[in-house]
């Protein structure tokens, strides 16, 4: 019984922050308010103070679903064979398939983090989290030998995450972007960070 408990808890938790991600995609994080976000999951506020006791609580919520989701993905493709190929489908799911509702949410989070200091750290962790699961990656494929073992590690994962966060930045503000279109780029540009200019031109010949 304690287990079914502990697992409707968790699933009611879900729901919240689902319905919270709607809400603050359509109403911005200032926009909506708690009472919105009751409406949206189906509760009494009573309730879900229960879960969660204020919008920045929810925001760690959400930041915490997503950060456990790309870190157990990054560990999931740290050892696979063909470093390339993994690297091309992840920035495919996170560039292309991510959903609208995702995209906004992320632009409404990166803006509130400049105002907010609770947000920034959330934040700040995330992007701790990523940099050591992506630098963990280029090491294993370094040592594999499929991209060189002397890059600066520390730069590149810097710029694959200023690449990445401009992807879904433009996504959020320009509707007629097209990430599928950019990202034969994107990955000729990882090429020539991780290869150099030479091999880089030989991979992309494969």
């Amino acid at each position: 019984m304690r287990r079914v408990n502990v697992q409707l808890q968790a699933d009611r938790r879900a729901e919240i922050l689902a319905a919270a991600q709607r809400c603050f995609v359509r109403s911005g994080f200032h926009g909506a308010s708690m009472q919105e976000i009751c409406a949206e999951a189906g509760m009494s506020p009573g309730n879900l103070y229960r879960y969660f006791p204020s919008k920045e609580a929810i925001i760690a919520g959400i930041a915490e679903r997503d950060r456990a989701e790309v870190v157990a993905q990054l560990a999931g493709v740290e050892n696979a064979p063909d470093f390339f190929a993994t690297f091309a489908a992840l920035a495919h799911h996170h560039f292309v398939e991510r959903t609208e509702d995702e995209v906004g949410l992320c632009a409404e989070i990166m803006s509130e983090s400049r105002r907010n200091p609770s947000i920034a750290r959330i934040m700040n962790e995330f992007d701790k989290d990523v940099t050591v699961r992506l630098t963990s990656m280029l090491r294993a494929a370094a040592e594999r030998g499929e991209i060189s073992n002397d890059i600066d590690f520390d730069a590149v994962v810097s710029m694959l995450m200023v690449i990445a966060d401009g992807v879904w930045w433009r996504r959020a503000v320009d509707p007629k972007f097209d990430a599928k279109s950019v990202l034969p780029i994107f990955m000729d540009v990882t090429r020539y960070m991780l290869l150099g200019a030479k091999n880089a031109g030989r991979s992309g010949e494969k």
